[in-house]
């Protein structure tokens, strides 16, 4: 059995890469297509990178394996909210499967790794855990110490540090977007050394994988620049700076992606894939406007409500708390992200669960309503369907998902804030989260030039195991994509199937535990990239 190579492209978009390969700007990524197979990649809604990565890393919808946000809500009772880490993922992942049965594993920059699993192998956390915090999320305990020695080392630039990174989706100024792109090519040079090292240290690794945020980080800044379609007729000297620059970005991924299939060596499947996909965001939907004009929400006295707000610590971050009149909200919108609607559980002015009869008719009122909002501009609706919990996220863990879901026309976003107004269109677009992302595969048995139609990212989970020789757990929602492989290699290694297996324990050594300054670096890292407001 090979080695499994599994490389993430966080927010890729074959609108993106296919025009940077035709050109020759990602000539690496044109050949791995060539000497495999592709197809989109549908992902979970909303398409938001906590739930989906853990999607890809279970076989699991969001329902299933526990994770729906970058927040999480602590009971399905509770209105309070703290953020998503890897104790909230209740389903094994394919590091963990892996591991149990005797396979070692390399896994960085993956998010929701924090507290890291305790693997047979390495673990270094990435996406959104703070810098300081990164001695501590690295497993095994040491590793750290020893890739400090390493020459371009840098935990504020491999981990999270606003001082370095954040700058504003709207707004930001000219003079910043040159280094802003710049760090996260540097950044990612640093995963790749990290890689380097670890592949020489772990040389029977059979397991590597390696995810890249900088595709998602310069897509929401700088879609414009980056999509042929939006690009400037008639650049200024500075956009085409931009251009070059994001260019520039994407030809040393190329060129870092030839590194990494290099190391992972002979007799290697390769596996490339996204979280989600992207495109351009023109119009936002100011959702709790909505619910205000209709009647099912209200807002405490402004003022009283920031005072309040300025008050309150991370795990307690969401506007609601502290700015919703709970006498008289029966529904509210917690987080942009979430593209949810939460009823409340007890009536309003009362100490009494509301009841389920009174909750239904509000679920269906609420849907019947949103489902004909109209975008003024196209006469288009804004929200094409409105969805319940068990429609949306059918599992074991559905109760701490929004009452109801919405599926947004393409190139729309929600707002949560207060509004005067339900509708706004962006003078330019930027760059928002998209449902159909990317799947490459190259390897053994992987016929050249395979063009397969739509996958799940629930079936890269089966692939990966399917490929280190690990049974597939029974109750996976993906599948194994047999129609990836020529037809006797399913007979010469027919896949093994194994009963569901509990989730790993977390390491009690290992709680994220912030100060008051690492709470709002992390907030204001989300507010940053615009997922949080």
């Amino acid at each position: 059995m090979g080695r499994t190579l599994l490389i993430g492209l966080d927010g890729a978009t074959f609108t993106v890469l296919d025009p940077y390969a035709q050109r020759g700007v990602m000539p690496f990524l044109r050949d791995l297509t060539a000497s495999g197979a592709r197809a989109p990649l549908g992902t979970i809604m909303p398409p938001l990178t906590p739930p989906a990565w853990t999607s890809l890393m279970t076989g699991k919808r969001p329902g299933e394996h526990g994770v729906f946000d970058f927040f999480q809500r602590e009971a399905p009772d509770s209105e309070y909210y703290a953020f998503t880490t890897a104790q909230d993922i209740q389903t094994p992942t394919i590091w963990s499967l892996a591991s149990d049965h005797g396979k070692r594993v390399i896994s960085l920059n993956f998010p929701v790794m924090f507290p890291a699993p305790a693997v047979d192998g390495v673990v270094v956390p990435g996406g959104w855990m703070p810098w300081r915090q990164l001695r501590l999320g690295c497993h095994p305990p040491g590793l750290f110490d020893r890739l400090k020695r390493l020459p371009s080392f840098d935990p504020r630039e491999l981990a999270l540090d606003m001082e370095l990174e954040a700058k504003a989706i709207e707004g930001c100024a000219e003079e910043e977007y040159a280094e802003w792109i710049e760090l996260h090519t540097r950044r990612e040079q640093r995963w790749l050394e990290v890689l380097r090292h670890l592949v020489r240290e772990e040389p029977h690794a059979d397991l590597v994988a390696i995810m890249f945020d900088g595709v998602d980080k310069l897509q929401h800044l700088c879609w414009r620049f980056i999509d042929p379609a939006f690009r400037p007729e008639r650049p200024s000297a500075w956009e085409q700076e931009m251009i070059d620059r994001c260019e520039g970005y994407f030809r040393r991924l190329d060129a870092t992606l030839a590194e990494i299939v290099e190391l992972a060596g002979e007799d290697v499947t390769v596996v490339l894939a996204s979280d989600h996909g992207f495109g351009p965001t023109w119009d936002l939907f100011y959702v709790n406007a909505w619910l205000e004009q209709h009647g099912y929400l209200a807002w405490k006295d402004a003022a009283a409500a920031g005072d309040a707000a300025a008050q309150i610590g991370f795990a307690q971050m969401t506007r609601h708390i502290h700015e919703l009149d709970w006498e008289r909200t029966v529904a509210y919108a917690a987080t942009p992200t979430s593209q949810g609607v939460n009823i409340v559980r007890r009536a309003p002015g009362s100490d009494t669960v509301m009841a389920p009869e009174r909750r239904a008719a509000l679920r269906a009122e609420i849907a019947d309503g949103l489902r004909k909002v109209r975008n003024p501009v196209t006469g288009r609706p804004l929200v094409l369907d409105v969805l319940t919990r068990d429609e949306a996220f059918p599992g074991p863990f559905r109760d701490l998902a929004p009452d109801l879901f919405l599926a947004l026309d393409d190139g729309a976003a929600i707002s949560i804030l207060r509004s005067d107004t339900l509708w706004r269109r962006r003078e330019r677009p930027s760059g928002n989260h998209a449902r159909q992302g990317v799947f490459v595969a190259s390897g053994p048995d992987v016929p050249a030039g395979a063009r397969l139609g739509e996958l799940s990212i629930a079936d890269v989970a089966p692939l990966v195991l399917y490929s280190l020789g690990v049974p597939i757990p029974d109750d996976m929602t993906g599948r194994l994509p047999a129609e990836l492989f020529a037809p006797d290699r399913l007979r010469r290694q027919p896949p093994l199937h194994g009963a569901p297996a509990a989730p790993p324990p977390v390491p009690a050594t290992a709680a994220m535990t912030l100060d008051r300054e690492e709470e709002s670096t992390v907030v204001d890292r989300l507010r940053a990239l615009g997922y949080v407001e």
